[in-house]
């Protein structure tokens, strides 16, 4: 599946992440050490460059899907996230219900924001723009979130835009501090994706609470 396509909103758009982000995702990452104490975000030129390297590389083998945040009003890059883990489940060619679906379920992650971007409109239209794509262009049964089990932001954060808690993962990933992580797991079903869109429209409104 290509990475050429970008979604637009009203407050940002989502473009195919490039090596021509590399500066402005410097830029947007810097001075927020104390908002990613539990979550890595690239710091400096060298680690943002590796971070794009590496999402270009799993792009190309079509494991992921990443796109640089961009705010509408300005231009301006804020942060960057992606779909990855993209699996097409191994039906039986006469039990497909959908033969036309691009994938079965996804993960949306790898998502993080710059410091003046954070608790604003970015997060929940990124998120309503993906899970669109998600549930209505690629027909998915399941969008899937996991975050640092002691990040209460991000754990609230995903709780906001609709993720319904699943459980806890024990040592399920390598955290930020180098220990074994546990991970919340959270997830979108496509039953539930109709309330949901919903719910993010709401929060998107000029009255809503962010």
């Amino acid at each position: 599946m290509s990475n050429g396509f970008e979604l637009h909103g009203s407050h940002v758009r989502l473009e195919p992440l490039d090596r021509r982000h590399i500066g402005p995702l410097v830029e947007a990452s810097s001075n927020g050490a104390e908002f990613y104490a539990l979550s890595f975000v690239p710091q400096g030129e060298e680690q943002v460059r590796d971070y794009v390297e590496h999402a270009l590389s799993a792009a190309a083998s079509g494991r992921a899907v990443p796109f640089a945040i961009v705010r509408q009003s300005d231009g301006a890059v804020i942060g960057s996230t992606r779909f990855f883990d993209l699996e097409r489940w191994p039906w039986p060619k006469d039990r497909r219900p959908r033969p036309d679906a691009a994938y079965d379920t996804c993960e949306i992650g790898y998502t993080w924001l710059a410091p003046t971007a954070i608790r604003t409109a970015a997060n929940t239209e990124a998120k309503l723009l993906m899970l669109t794509h998600a549930f209505e262009t690629w027909g998915l049964r399941s969008v899937t979130f996991h975050t640092d089990a002691r990040n209460m932001r991000s754990r609230a954060a995903i709780e906001r835009v609709g993720g319904q808690f699943e459980g806890i993962l024990r040592s399920h990933r390598l955290a930020i501090d180098f220990v074994p992580r546990d991970s919340a797991r959270y997830s979108v079903l496509e039953n539930e994706w109709p309330d949901v869109r919903s719910r993010l429209i709401g929060r998107l409104l000029p009255s809503a609470h962010r």
